[in-house]
């Protein structure tokens, strides 16, 4: 989730939330309070959920290693590489044009 759509959620749900407790408690006061509470709940949820997103991650290295894996380049084509030539990166497949 990117952080504009979720900015955007967030303003939505404070307004309605001030609203419905404006409407329940009667009181500025009250509703600045307890919206600024559920302020603080909800970045604190985003946060928790975006850890929980890096935690799941696979590591750079090992998606790499696996992409790396699956390309198809010709042993002959490795030895006979010029010097000039660059070596193609690591995850990139090979154009199958000669």
């Amino acid at each position: 989730m990117s952080f504009l759509l979720f900015l955007r959620g967030l303003i939505g749900v404070l307004v309605v939330f001030a609203i419905a407790t404006y409407a329940i408690t009667q009181s500025a006061w009250t509703t600045f309070i307890n919206t600024l509470i559920c302020a603080v709940i909800i970045q604190v949820g985003y946060f928790i959920a975006i850890l929980f997103m890096i935690g799941h991650t696979k590591p750079a290295a090992k998606s790499a290693e696996a992409v790396a894996r699956n390309e198809i380049v010709p042993a002959a084509a490795k030895e006979n590489q010029p010097e000039s030539e660059v070596a193609p990166l690591p995850g990139v497949r090979r154009s199958p044009l000669p």
